[in-house]
Formats: structure tokens, C-alpha cells, sequence
């Protein structure tokens, strides 16, 4: 047991006869390292990017309610009324009433021939 960790201490693994086999296993395992540090990077990257979205459709969301309830305001029949007064014009105060326009009624062919 002590002259294998000590062979592993000294790393005569890597000067021996069939050192080329555990350089190729070592090389594989640098690349698989770097691989994988570079999909966190990218993974923590998209995360950083959802964040920052979310806050932004927050912000939209909110500045979207407070531009609703401002025209709602502007919409309502005193604000309007007021502004046209600083024009001089007033409500007025005889109530409107609905204007029907009667189509006259298509003969049908057999109420043409008959006439």
C-alpha cells in the first residue's frame, strides 16, 4: 500500500512503459473539465439573462397599469368637460336623442308585378 501511493506521489505512472495510455485518459479528462466549466459559464450567463428579463417585464407591467389608469382618468366625462370649459365650451343641457333613419322597404319581384 505505501509503495503504491508513493508510486502515485512521485507520479511514475506518467514515465512508465505505458504512460501513453494514462496521458490519453488524462488529456480526456482536461477537455471533459473544460467542457463542463464552460456549459456553467453559459448556464450561469442565461440565468443572469432570465433575471434580467424578468425585471424588465416588471417594470413594462407596471409602467403599463400606470399608463392605463391615467387614460381611464383622462377618458372620464368631468375631466373632459373641464378641459373644454378652458375652451369655452360647455356640456349641454338638453339630453341627445337617437335619430332613426328608416330604409325604405325592398319590393320583393312578385309585389312589382302586381303593382
Amino acid at each position: 500500500m505505501n509503495g503504491g501511493v508513493y508510486n502515485i506521489l512521485k507520479a511514475k505512472f506518467l514515465v512508465n512503459e505505458d504512460a501513453s495510455k494514462n496521458w490519453k485518459f488524462i488529456v480526456f479528462l482536461i477537455v471533459l473539465a473544460m467542457i463542463m466549466i464552460n456549459n456553467i459559464h453559459r448556464y450561469e450567463k442565461k440565468v443572469f439573462q432570465i433575471v434580467e428579463l424578468n425585471r424588465e417585464v416588471k417594470e413594462l407591467r407596471s409602467e403599463f397599469v400606470d399608463r392605463r389608469s391615467e387614460l381611464m382618468k383622462l377618458k372620464m366625462e368631468s375631466t373632459i368637460s373641464t378641459k373644454m370649459e378652458e375652451r369655452k365650451i360647455y356640456p349641454s343641457n338638453v339630453p341627445p336623442t337617437k335619430i332613426r333613419v328608416v330604409e325604405p322597404k325592398q319590393k320583393t319581384w312578385i309585389e312589382k308585378v302586381w303593382q
